[in-house]
């Protein structure tokens, strides 16, 4: 360990005795200053603009230290342009002028070599984290609540990583004594594992492989706050492998022994290092620290109950995947390791998920004719193939898919089935950006897997709104509720739904709740002796009614002690038209999901096109409470006869007109047979509508999620939310700003340069 330690100091010696270590920190230094001081200037420019610009700052850590953007990952995507300068003459400096065989000659032994040179380049590289933790240090003070566990996860991954680096281009520094070859094998080398994890993803084995000996990835993880053992242990196996090739390279040097025994030696390395490195990226055999404050690495504590309750029993993913559907690219081979990425944090919980890619060819939706005139299905098919150099005959035929599974009800679109036990369920992408399923969805298919749903049945019979038409603008519940590509619909939410006619059928007794939406006929007196049999014995129910239909509902809400108001409530507004009201949340709705904390605390409404008021009418067991409410400062309850075409609307008490708070929805609780009976109504059925889902700003979506949600007891929509950003602000001013910038940029730059400066000055001296 000595002679180790002394060599060690040697080399160091040599690097800080030469202008290069001295010149690769200063530039080191004013790279993450300039990156710094830009990120943290973008921040702050942003808060001093304030309003929505503020929600730029929650995780500001990430922003300034993270990948996208932060100062690590452009340390990252620039630092392999570093260690080849330090590291090409760490041996060819000994074979280029003779002194390797003063090594051989003297009792040193070959791996004290090498491990004395690699111990000073971790020395170095510890310089290099030092400057860094410059920056770190510097982001505590500058960043509210700063992530100090992510931060130093990040270090930790960039220090394995230069560590890496160093092995590698040390073993190339052994090959020749040339320092310019061994330079520039090093950075080809650092090409190959950085890009080996793109090259031949179509072949299983090959991709298996590949992904591996990546190092791409790696350090990311870390950057992102996420420790595992699986890349520790590979950046240790990387550093053991080209240290032994270094050792094997020496050792052939100073004896001589045939080429098939050096070869030999080289090749029992790396596969005894691949063999560990298999066993300890197995899923069951890796460990994990998540540094994060909210763990936003880790599945949150809903997702993992549910995950924990499927037992030892193994889960099966079968991904079907439609050569002709929109989203097939990103289930092609090639991207089958980006696609696990996502899988990663269910493995850490459940090792034995195994998954199974089926690829077939089949009319999608929507079809692809158009695009295609005058070309038959397989023809377009093949064609597609052909230009993705992918092999037609892997594909299934649409007579061949039909044998395994029937998809015409999920449109032949890529689509994932999940089996466990004797029970299937399936996993859709979506038509938004995400496309992917995300824990809330995927969360909700384990739960079908698991236990019998919640199940949501909408009265028909009295041309209520459909639950089955998918018009974006219309008035439909389709979207909301039965659309399988809409990611908020409640099927892909963990409802069941179903539809009964009240005037031939009795309502089920095992629903979750019975939904009448806008009846547009009055009810038959079975169909009122049904709702009102439903609501004795205690069924959650959904009343949501339109102003010129009051009739028809207030027979049903009487015994409630509810009414629709007379009158139609109106709405000063310049964007929308009188009728359309945007009644704020309360805090009675606030409290049936956390997805609806950031809606009221901005005071953001629900909108409601054409909305009436809801009043009490007398004695009742129900307990009421207001849900959403008018904005008396803007609105008001418009009576007699409306016509919107014809001239502004504006209020008039003369003609009976009120401006007061109106409930646009309220809820009724009251306990009955010992259990805790819910119903929900509104004074507006267009707030559901598949034309008021996706609007901006407003909180139709949620809120009409949440309204469901109460009447599991908040089971359902599975809640994965996570803590808000506590980083989300930063104590800094322009001064103070200007300050950094001439500190980081000028004043240590400029005090390192004229350290190294005198100190070089002085050895030379000397």
């Amino acid at each position: 360990m000595k002679t180790t330690l002394k060599i060690a100091k040697l080399e160091l010696n040599i690097l800080f005795y030469s202008p290069i270590a001295w010149l690769l920190s200063i530039v080191f230094l004013f790279q993450c200053g300039l990156f710094y001081t830009s990120a943290i200037q973008d921040l702050f420019t942003n808060q001093q603009i304030g309003g929505s610009q503020l929600q730029l700052l929650n995780f500001s850590t990430n922003t300034v230290f993270g990948l996208a953007r932060g100062l690590f990952g452009d340390v990252l995507r620039k630092i392999y342009l570093y260690l080849p300068l330090l590291t090409m003459g760490l041996i060819s400096r000994e074979i280029s002028s003779g002194t390797i065989k003063l090594l051989y000659s003297s009792p040193v032994k070959v791996s004290e070599i090498i491990l004395g040179k690699f111990v000073a380049m971790m020395a170095y590289n510890l310089v290099l984290i030092g400057i860094l933790c410059i920056f770190v240090f510097t982001g505590t003070l500058n960043i509210k609540a700063a992530e100090l566990g992510t931060m130093f996860s990040g270090l930790l991954g960039i220090y394995f990583l230069l560590c890496a680096y160093a092995a590698i281009g040390l073993f190339m520094s052994s090959l020749t004594s040339y320092q310019v070859v061994a330079a520039i094998g090093t950075l080809a080398i650092f090409a190959i594992l950085n890009y080996i994890g793109k090259v031949w993803q179509n072949l299983d084995f090959v991709r298996d492989l590949t992904n591996f000996i990546s190092i791409s990835y790696r350090a990311e993880r870390m950057i992102f706050g996420l420790m595992a053992t699986s890349d520790i242990a590979y950046f240790l196996l990387i550093i053991s492998i080209f240290l032994g090739f270094a050792h094997t390279r020496l050792q052939s040097g100073r004896q001589s022994k045939p080429g098939y025994y050096v070869a030999a030696r080289y090749l029992a390395i790396f596969f005894i290092a691949l063999m560990v490195g298999y066993v300890a990226s197995l899923p069951g055999m890796i460990g994990y620290y998540d540094a994060t404050p909210g763990k936003r690495n880790t599945l949150t504590l809903n997702a993992q109950k549910i995950i924990a309750e499927f037992g030892e029993e193994p889960l099966e993913i079968i991904s079907y995947i439609n050569l002709l559907d929109q989203r097939w690219y990103v289930g092609k081979p090639d991207q089958r390791n980006n696609l696990m990425v996502g899988w990663a944090p269910y493995l850490r919980f459940k090792p034995n998920i195994k998954f199974k890619f089926i690829y077939y060819w089949d009319v999608p939706t929507p079809e692809p004719y158009e695009f295609y005139p005058g070309k038959t299905l397989k023809e377009i098919a093949q064609q597609i193939a052909l230009s993705w150099k992918m092999d037609f005959k892997d594909f299934k035929t649409p007579e061949e898919i039909k044998k395994i599974i029937d998809l015409k009800g999920e449109q032949n679109r890529f689509v994932m089935q999940l089996k466990y036990k004797d029970r299937t369920t399936f996993l859709r992408l979506y038509d938004d950006p995400s496309i992917w399923p995300s824990e809330t969805e995927i969360s909700a298919a384990f739960r079908r897997l698991q236990l019998k749903l919640p199940k949501i049945v909408f009265a028909q019979g009295e041309f209520e709104r459909n639950i089955y038409k998918f018009g974006w603008g219309d008035k439909s519940y389709g979207i909301p509720v039965s659309m399988i590509s809409n990611r908020t619909s409640l099927i892909n939410q963990g409802f069941d739904i179903d539809t009964v006619s009240l005037q031939t059928q009795e309502i089920p007794e095992d629903i979750t709740a019975l939904v009448i939406a806008d009846p547009r006929k009055n009810f038959s007196p079975q169909a009122v002796a049904r709702i009102q049999k439903y609501i004795q014995r205690g069924g959650n129910l959904m009343i949501a009614g339109e102003p010129d239909k009051k009739a028809i509902l207030n027979p049903v809400l009487q015994p409630l002690g509810l009414q629709f108001a007379e009158g139609m409530l109106m709405q000063k507004s310049k964007d929308n038209s009188p009728d359309v009201v945007i009644p704020v949340l309360t805090k009675n709705a606030n409290s049936f999901s956390k997805s609806l904390n950031e809606y009221f605390r901005e005071r953001a409404g629900v909108r409601m096109p054409g909305a009436a008021g809801l009043v009490t009418t007398g004695n009742t067991s129900f307990t009421i409470s207001p849900l959403l409410a008018t904005d008396p400062q803007l609105s008001w309850n418009k009576k007699g006869k409306l016509v919107l075409d014809s001239a502004d609307i504006t209020y008039s008490p003369e003609s009976g007109d009120e401006k007061k708070p109106f409930p646009t929805a309220v809820g009724l609780t009251r306990i009955l047979n010992g259990k805790e009976q819910r119903i929900a109504v509104t004074g507006d059925a267009d707030f559901m509508s598949s034309a008021e889902m996706y609007r901006q700003s407003y909180a139709n979506a949620p809120f009409t999620l949440s309204v469901f949600g109460w009447f599991t007891h908040g089971q359902f929509p599975i809640d994965t939310s996570r803590p808000e950003s506590s980083d989300n602000q930063l104590h800094l001013t322009s001064k103070g700003l200007t300050a950094l910038k001439v500190l980081f940029l000028g004043i240590l730059p400029g005090a390192v340069v004229m350290f190294s400066t005198i100190f070089l000055i002085r050895r030379k001296r000397k």
